[in-house]
């Protein structure tokens, strides 16, 4: 159908497009250029909702007809937000925060309609409880997997996963950076039922 909005990750994540890819979905996806700053006093989910929908919102512009998907993560233990550590050292010493403790992800999603101007936004959060890890371990397991772009400085879906203890939440894929589950909701939303 001619009419049907085409669908944009605005994402330069492998990770967030191979999510998107789960879903059967045809896509583009382009990296929006926006300031990823925590605001003075912004709590860690309204962060990441207001992060989406920026992303969302930046490539609105260049993309009429167009359903646009924006989501952002953080890492939160206890008050302290951790975000990609971007270097060895600030993953090691994520980690080190993280050993024994219960993380909680937060996820933003936003869905905007360009066509309407209709946005959906909301955020997910998912859980992990992480072993006590030795040191060793830690080093270890970034230099085995640089997980410098990735907030919490880990990647589930690899190995990761060895690091924790016990995960909860409503959506896995969340864990990763999209929320698939809610992001099926938002497209039926906009009269996209799947699967197609």
């Amino acid at each position: 159908m001619t009419d049907t909005p085409a669908l944009l990750l605005a994402s330069s994540s492998p990770f967030r497009r191979q999510l998107l890819d789960k879903l059967g979905l045809e896509f583009i996806h382009q990296s929006p250029d926006i300031d990823e700053s925590r605001l003075e006093g912004e709590s860690p989910v309204a962060l990441v909702m207001r992060l989406a929908r920026k992303k969302a919102e930046a490539l609105a512009g260049d993309h009429p007809n167009t359903l646009i998907i924006g989501s952002d993560q953080v890492a939160v233990i206890g008050d302290q937000v951790l975000g990609k550590p971007g270097s060895r050292e600030k993953a090691i010493e994520q980690l080190s925060a993280a050993s024994g403790q219960r993380v909680t992800f937060l996820t933003g999603l936003c869905l905007l309609n360009t066509v309407t101007g209709r946005t959906q936004v909301a955020c997910d959060p998912f859980h992990v409880q992480f072993r006590t890890l030795r040191p060793a371990q830690i080093e270890r397991y970034v230099d085995a997997e640089q997980p410098l772009n990735c907030a919490g400085s880990f990647k589930s879906e690899g190995l990761g996963i060895v690091l924790f203890k016990a995960m909860e939440g409503r959506d896995p894929n969340t864990l990763v950076g999209l929320p698939l589950i809610l992001l099926t909701e938002f497209l039926a939303a906009e009269g996209i039922s799947l699967p197609l």
